[in-house]
């Protein structure tokens, strides 16, 4: 196969969750310019005219929109029977939406773990298994999730979201011994310090800024863009012997 043809996703539709800004947009924009049509999934996504839409069909790629609380169990079964009856084959999975809340251990309320783990571990789970029913009986598929550097760490004031994010490692890699035999790819990106919403507390603190950036050996926070290269990848026919693989995108952050 040619170099380029491993890399070409033209005919591929990808839903990503969580495509409205920051990470998720960025994943979409990326399989997008590889050739993907884009179905965009968020709480509060326009349904029309939204900035990603625009960018996406300047591509010339197919876009559609849908709302979902991923917080919301009947929210996320309506969106999944929904999209399976208007969206015959879906190629590609993209499970990024996520959320965060600090609050140190001892006062994490009840309320704060329940959100990030039904937003972050529950949701993710069930439409992986509900959209992975459709690649399996294609016998075809690619299933990314969006991990963290608290995948493998224990971070600080966010219980909730470290627990969740170590569980999603373990839920890439159990995906994938069972369905790597039968086509479908399941894989991991865990992304580093990112300039977006959730690490905007962090850029504010000088002196936690600074502790991070110090351990990053490449001396800066990542950009969304960074993270295009790595979905392309695990959405391509170039990764398809990769299966349970969690991939930091760090700077370095994990090697040093």
């Amino acid at each position: 196969m040619q170099i380029q043809k491993m890399f070409d996703l033209t005919g591929k539709t990808a839903i990503v969750t969580g495509a409205n800004r920051g990470i998720g947009k960025a994943m979409a924009l990326a399989l997008a310019s590889a050739g993907a049509d884009i179905i965009a999934v968020s709480a509060n996504i326009a349904l029309s005219g939204s900035a990603i839409e625009n960018e996406v069909t300047a591509l010339g790629r197919h876009f559609k929109a849908y709302q979902c609380d991923f917080g919301n169990r009947i929210s996320l079964e309506s969106f999944i029977k929904q999209v399976l009856a208007e969206n015959p084959r879906i190629d590609i999975l993209v499970n990024n939406a996520g959320t965060i809340m600090r609050k140190p251990a001892a006062e994490h309320p009840n309320d704060y773990w329940d959100t990030v783990i039904n937003i972050n571990l529950d949701a993710p789970f069930i439409l992986t298994r509900e959209i992975g029913k459709r690649m399996l009986e294609q016998g075809l598929g690619k299933v990314i999730f969006t991990a963290s550097l608290l995948t493998f760490q224990g971070g600080i004031n966010v219980p909730g979201y470290a627990a969740s994010k170590g569980a999603i490692g373990s839920l890439t890699k159990a995906f994938a011994n069972e369905w790597a035999s039968k086509g479908v790819n399941v894989n991991a990106i865990a992304p580093g310090y990112i300039s977006t919403d959730n690490t905007e507390a962090l850029r504010a603190d000088p002196d936690r800024s600074k502790s991070i950036l110090d351990r990053i050996p490449a001396g800066r926070w990542g950009e969304a863009e960074d993270l295009g290269g790595a979905t392309v990848f695990l959405a391509a026919p170039a990764s398809d012997y990769v299966n349970g693989v969690i991939l930091p995108v760090d700077g370095g952050w994990m090697g040093r």
